[in-house]
């Protein structure tokens, strides 16, 4: 299983390798919109990137309030496991 600081580090990966973030401005309390600039089609291709590392169908509604680097963390974290 995978905790939260590994998903963290592939997150902080697929920023800088996709978004072009640089790599100090991610943080867990970083803002997708605000600090790294993700807008709403790079947010869906976070989420394809998700549904690829988690091998689990995602639901709308788990990501809808998602704002920050630690809220697709811990989104990502309950759907690894979820019995």
């Amino acid at each position: 299983m995978q905790t939260r600081e590994d998903i963290y580090s592939k997150l902080s990966e697929i920023f800088v390798d996709m978004f072009d973030v640089d790599e100090q401005m991610i943080s867990m309390d970083a803002k997708l919109y605000e600090d790294l600039d993700i807008d709403s089609i790079d947010a869906i291709d976070i989420v394809v990137y998700i549904r690829e590392l988690t091998g689990k169908k995602i639901k709308p509604e788990d990501f809808k309030s998602v704002r920050t680097v630690s809220d697709i963390v811990d989104a990502t974290y309950d759907l690894l496991h979820k019995g």
